[in-house]
């Protein structure tokens, strides 16, 4: 299968396509060609298809989507769509069990050998007087002992079962496939997630096995209303994702407007999992505050499905994206959770003060520097002591670049070589830029402060986005000065306010105002004290936890 080249000759495309489904004909593979070799017509037809999914290719191949009742018609199908004879890992067994011929199709890297061995010694040691004619309904009832087995009648969908690590059997004279689940996907264990890391608590954490996710958020939440539907999306990578929602908690409003949203995605594929999708069912433009939250933590995917939130789970991804959200959520960590209510409480203090750091101490700085007349008598040791070779909005710039550029670095570089480039950063691009005069010394600190706040904010996307609002309001206070910081403020919050969240602002519980979440937001309640659900979430049951008082 591969995508058309371009708009021109769509129609010549297409009509060339018509044809070969009205004529519902397979050229023979071989007819009039040495032995071994593709036929001429054979192998115009295979340069003319323009196929956008499995299920077109099926038909283009063979005029409809049944299951030919011939073994050798079935492999031939697969060879022509799914490439059986060109992969090295695509293997199609060839068997007689019982008087039938059975062809047996996986791919070898996904399939768990011991059960596939014990299914086939079964089947290999029947005969004929052990079956009835139906042969179908005598091995799928009888004679294979496996849990997991569906019937299937459409030919792309058994081929697409196999690329998801399922094994199909077709059998002679039969226009049905038995399909069993023998996945085994090639997976890590789960790891501690690197960016969630708390000094107290669980240390597993989601890989990029869906089924493994699932098992691990079942594992804290043994509620019968914890409902796990899955879809296929993308044409041709059929990636598996997955809705978790609690029933009787959870808006079923908003499990609907998912849902919806990404059963219409129409797309070539999601080969980079979640964040893909995430742009595909959200449109939010250039804005680049996010508005899901990704966690890596079960305990974390756990509570707030409790709270009624929704996750969405995609095959091959270790995170987990967690919607409605608003900036507040993405500004909570899980160890303020671990900790006691006045200690967690205080952790919550630090990072806000933090996040508050990243995005506006150096523009306030730049602009006291800029109007020294603002700047109150105990605050005059603010400035820079000497003035360096480049103006401080350069040199601003400068030191975000590289602050940037060292933690891309940083990503990239093997973990042996990390101290080098530590002292690197430090001592060449640090001291020495200070020395020659291009930076001054408060830059240099104050820009520190800034990132030191940012690595603070738990959301990575969060901080990413709060980078670029710092970056243009320095730009402002360089320009407008006081009215440029004012200005720049105003229309943040304007902008963050009009971003919404499943329409809810964004800047809940701040704007609207809502006092006792607000209070919330900031002070870590003691687990007993926290009885309501975020009334954000807009849930079926807003008590959380029962009134035991009498």
């Amino acid at each position: 299968m591969s995508e058309p080249p371009g708009q021109q000759g769509d129609q010549e495309q297409a009509s060339n396509q018509n044809e070969h489904h009205a004529s519902n004909q397979i050229p023979d593979r071989t007819a009039g060609s040495p032995v071994g070799e593709e036929s001429p017509e054979h192998a115009r037809k295979r340069k003319q298809e323009y196929s956008n999914s499995l299920e077109e290719s099926v038909q283009y191949w063979q005029g409809d989507d049944k299951i030919p009742t011939d073994i050798e018609e079935v492999k031939g199908t697969l060879k022509d769509v799914s490439g059986l004879g060109e992969s090295f890992d695509l293997v199609f067994r060839e068997m007689t069990f019982a008087g039938r011929k059975v062809g047996y199709f996986f791919v070898s890297g996904f399939a768990k050998d011991n059960i596939m061995d014990i299914i086939l010694a079964r089947l290999s040691m029947l005969d004929k007087k052990q079956i009835s004619a139906d042969a179908l309904k005598a091995f799928f009832d009888l004679y294979i002992p496996h849990i997991q087995v569906e019937l299937m009648t459409s030919m792309s969908q058994t081929i697409n079962k196999v690329f998801q690590g399922y094994s199909v059997f077709y059998i002679e004279q039969e226009s049905t496939s038995i399909v069993l689940d023998t996945r085994n996907y090639p997976a890590r264990g789960p790891e501690e997630p690197s960016l969630e890391k708390v000094v107290r608590g669980a240390r597993d954490g989601f890989n990029e096995t869906l089924l493994t996710n699932v098992a691990l958020v079942r594992r804290r939440v043994r509620d019968p209303g914890l409902k796990v539907e899955i879809m296929q999306v993308g044409r041709r990578t059929q990636t598996d994702v997955s809705i978790l929602y609690i029933d009787d908690i959870a808006d079923i409003r908003l499990v609907e407007s998912i849902r919806k949203k990404i059963q219409a995605v129409d797309i070539y594929g999601l080969p980079l999992a979640d964040k893909q999708l995430e742009e595909a069912i959200i449109q939010k433009g250039w804005n680049p505050y996010p508005l899901v939250r990704y966690s890596e933590r079960p305990d974390v995917v756990a509570d707030h499905l409790l709270d009624g939130s929704v996750a969405i789970l995609v095959d091959t991804s270790p995170s987990v994206m967690l919607m409605p959200t608003t900036f507040f959520d993405l500004c909570q960590h899980a160890e303020e959770n671990r900790q006691t209510a006045f200690m967690g409480t205080y952790l919550r203090w630090i990072r806000f003060l933090g996040i508050f750091a990243s995005l506006f101490l150096l523009p306030i700085w730049l602009l006291l520097v800029l109007e020294p007349g603002l700047k109150p008598a105990y605050l005059q040791i603010l400035g820079p002591q000497e003035t360096g070779k480049l103006p401080l909005l350069l040199q601003f710039i400068l030191a975000e670049f590289g602050v940037d550029l060292m933690r891309m670095a940083s990503i990239h570089t093997p973990t042996p070589l990390a101290t080098a480039m530590t002292l690197v950063a430090a001592i060449l691009l640090g001291e020495i830029a200070v020395k020659t005069g291009v930076f001054v010394y408060e830059v240099i600190l104050y820009m520190a402060f800034a990132a030191v706040g940012m690595f603070a904010t738990p959301s990575y996307e969060l901080a990413l986005a709060n980078r670029m609002v710092r970056l243009i309001l320095l730009v402002s206070v360089a320009f407008f000065k006081v009215h440029g910081l004012i200005i720049g403020i105003t229309i943040y919050i304007i902008v963050l306010t009009l971003h919404r969240s499943y329409n809810s602002s964004y800047l809940w519980p701040f704007i609207p105002f809502n006092a006792k979440a607000m209070y919330n937001i900031f002070v870590r309640q003691p687990v007993l004290k926290n009885k309501d659900r975020p009334s954000f979430n807009k849930t079926k049951d807003r008590t959380k936890m029962r009134n035991t008082q009498k």
